[in-house]
């Protein structure tokens, strides 16, 4: 017996890389940290530093976000897409992690398009999912 449908399995699998990737943005703080000598709680005396602890809290504000829309999403609308949208956005945080820059800090853009439009299309799939359901209960 199982308790979603396959088809939620990549929903499941983007979540945990998502997670990971959450993880993952956190040790690179660490690793800055005593790379760069500066201890907690400082957050600022170095630009490599001032980046990575930007990257981490803004993960961590777009996660906030993603994750509910992934799950309603993937309960609503159901299929592959909600996991394979899921996916680009763990890709566009990583790509957003390794490009920003304190020299360049447009590079980062296509990282974060690649994290706030799959949020955004979420969003839509779990309001579409939800008005359909709506009507069907409501019929």
């Amino acid at each position: 017996m199982t308790l979603f449908a396959p088809a939620t399995l990549l929903t499941a699998i983007a979540t945990v890389l998502a997670i990971l990737t959450a993880l993952w943005t956190a040790i690179r703080v660490a690793r800055t940290r005593r790379k760069v000598g500066i201890q907690p709680p400082a957050m600022t005396g170095s630009p490599e530093l001032e980046c990575a602890v930007r990257v981490q809290a803004n993960t961590v504000e777009q996660i906030v976000l993603f994750l509910p829309a992934l799950w309603l999403a993937a309960l609503y609308f159901q299929g592959w897409i909600p996991g394979i949208v899921g996916l680009v956005w763990c890709v566009g945080r990583i790509i957003y992690a390794a490009t920003y820059k304190p020299a360049n800090p447009g590079q980062r853009f296509a990282g974060f398009a690649l994290t706030v439009f799959p949020t955004l299309i979420l969003v839509i799939l779990a309001v579409i999912g939800i008005v359909k359901a709506w009507m069907v209960a409501s019929a």
